[in-house]
This record gives C-alpha cells, structure tokens and sequence, in this order.
C-alpha cells in the first residue's frame, strides 16, 4: 500500500515536471531547460511504474538464476572428470546436461509460481 502512494505521489510529480519541460520547450530561448525537464520526467515515471510492479518484473535476473552458465561450468568440470580418468567424458556431459535441464525445469517452475503465469494451453 505504501510503495502505491509513493508511486502515486511520484507519477504526479513527473506530470507536474513533464508539463513544466513542454512549457519550456515552446519558447526557443528557454527550450535548453525544457528538454533536460522532460527526460527527468521521463526517468520520474519509470520510477513510478517500477514501484508499482513487482520485483519479480522489474528484476527477473534477482529471481532466476543463469541455468546456461552453470550448464557450461558443469561441462567444462565433465571434461576435466574425465581427463583425469573419471570415465567417459561422453556419460559424464549427458549428466551435466540432464541435471541443467532438470534445474531449469525448477528454475521455470519458480519464476511462473512467483508471477502467476501459467501456460497457456494451444486452443485457448
């Protein structure tokens, strides 16, 4: 309810600045104020929206981790298995890959339960 007023207050603000930068923008001379006052009140209803918003939506990377990078780390962890006679670096990357996609899986799992989504089935 806070973050609500707060963006409200803010989105009120950036009106305010927004309508004060295009006043300063018709007159030529002053026109070097007004564009500097529209692209803060640009940034002001950015900063409005994002109160808004969840964090899930405005910082999806916070949330879900990078399962590529950590696929890729696993393989080159494989390889190095392997070479120091672990077994076949072949069977040790198909478990790297089949653990990276399971932990996506999760990962996907997560972010639809934090935001709500679902998937949508294909004849709705």
């Amino acid at each position: 309810m806070l973050r609500w007023l707060g963006a409200g207050l803010v989105w009120i603000l950036a009106g305010l600045v927004g309508l004060v930068g295009a006043l300063l923008c018709v007159t030529i001379i002053l026109l070097p104020l007004g564009i500097p006052a529209l692209m803060l009140a640009k940034r002001l209803f950015s900063l409005a929206a994002r109160l808004v918003l969840p964090r899930v939506v405005t910082k999806p990377t916070s949330v879900v981790k990078d399962p590529a990078g950590k696929l890729g780390r696993r393989a080159r962890k494989a390889g190095e298995r392997a070479s120091s006679g672990g077994g076949s670096a072949l069977d040790i990357g198909k478990g790297a890959v089949k653990k990276g996609r399971k932990q996506s899986r999760k990962a996907r799992k997560a972010l639809a339960k934090k935001t709500g989504r679902r998937k949508r089935l294909g004849f709705i």
